[in-house]
C-alpha cells in the first residue's frame, strides 16, 4: 500500500501530511483509508498535544481524485457511500481530538480539502492559495461536514454562495470571509506553521480539550445548559497539574510550564 498518508510525532506535535502530490493530493478510496487511520491515530496518542494537518507538494488537498470517479461510474453510489463513512470517521476524530487541530494549507484547497480544512480548529494559508468548494461542478453535493462547518464559519447565505456557485477565492477573501486565521507567505508557511503548533502544544493541553469541547458543543446547548457546562469543564481543569502550574506562575510573576497532565 502505498503511503498517501503519512504521519508523523515531533516535540508535541502530530502531523498528517496528505502525500499523492502527483495529483494534488485527490483523494482516492486507499488515501481515505489512510486519512481516517491517521486523524483516529492523532486522536488518541498521548505523545501529540496538537495536531498538524498539511499536504506535500503543490498543494493542499484538490477534491477527490475526479479521474477515480471517472473510471468508477457504475459503482460510485456504492463507493460514495464507503468513502464517505471512512471520511466521517476522519472528520469526527478530529473534531472530538481534546487537543487543537491547526490546517496549514496552500495551492489548492478544494471540495473535500475545504472540508477538511473547514473541520480544524484553526487554519493558516499561504499567500496565493485558492480555495473552492467545487462539488456543484461535477454535479455533485457537498461531503466531508462542509454544509455543517461552512455555515457556522462564514454564515448561511455566503456558505450558499460558496457550494451553489463554486466560485474560487483567493486567501485574503478567505480571511475576511473567516475561513482561516492567518495569511502569510508561502515562503514563511512552513515556519509560521511549526511555530503555532509549537505554542499550541506548549499550552494547557487538558484546557484546550475543554475549549475545544464547549465551543463544538455551544450550537445545541442551551445558555443555561451551557453555563453548567463550562462550570464542570473549569472544575476538570482545576484538577490539573496544569493549573497548579498556570496558578503559581501567575503568582510567581514567571511564564508556567505546562506539562498536559
Amino acid at each position: 500500500m502505498s503511503n498517501g498518508v503519512l504521519y508523523s510525532v515531533a516535540d508535541g506535535v502530530a502531523t498528517i501530511t496528505l502525500n499523492r502530490p502527483q495529483v494534488l493530493n485527490a483523494l482516492d478510496a486507499q488515501m481515505i483509508v489512510q486519512l481516517r487511520a491517521a486523524c483516529e491515530r492523532a486522536e488518541h496518542d498521548a505523545a501529540a498535544r496538537a495536531v498538524v494537518l498539511r499536504g506535500a507538494g503543490p498543494a493542499f488537498l484538490a477534491g477527490g481524485d475526479v479521474a477515480y470517479f471517472r473510471a468508477n461510474l457504475a459503482r460510485m453510489p456504492a463507493l460514495v457511500r464507503e468513502g464517505g463513512t471512512e471520511l466521517n470517521r476522519a472528520v469526527l476524530a478530529l473534531r472530538r481530538a481534546p487537543k487543537p487541530v491547526l490546517a496549514s494549507v496552500h495551492g489548492a484547497v478544494a471540495g473535500a480539502g475545504v472540508s477538511l480544512m473547514a473541520a480544524a480548529d484553526l487554519a493558516i494559508a499561504a499567500e496565493g492559495t485558492k480555495f473552492t468548494v467545487a462539488y456543484g461542478k461535477i454535479g455533485t453535493s457537498p461531503d466531508g461536514g462542509a454544509t455543517h462547518f461552512l455555515p457556522r464559519l462564514v454564515g448561511a447565505r455566503r456558505a450558499l454562495e460558496l457550494m451553489l456557485l463554486s466560485d474560487a477565492c483567493d486567501a485574503q477573501a478567505a480571511l475576511k470571509l473567516g475561513l482561516v486565521n492567518w495569511v502569510i507567505s508561502a515562503e514563511q508557511l512552513g515556519s509560521e506553521t511549526e511555530a503555532i503548533a509549537r505554542r499550541l502544544a506548549l499550552g494547557a493541553t487538558q484546557a484546550f480539550g475543554e475549549i475545544k469541547r464547549l465551543v463544538n458543543e455551544s450550537p445545541d446547548q442551551t445558555l443555561a445548559a451551557q453555563l453548567e457546562a463550562e462550570v464542570e469543564a473549569f472544575a476538570r481543569c482545576a484538577g490539573t497539574r496544569d493549573f497548579a502550574e498556570g496558578v503559581t506562575a501567575f503568582v510567581e510573576k514567571r511564564k508556567p510550564v505546562f506539562r498536559g497532565e
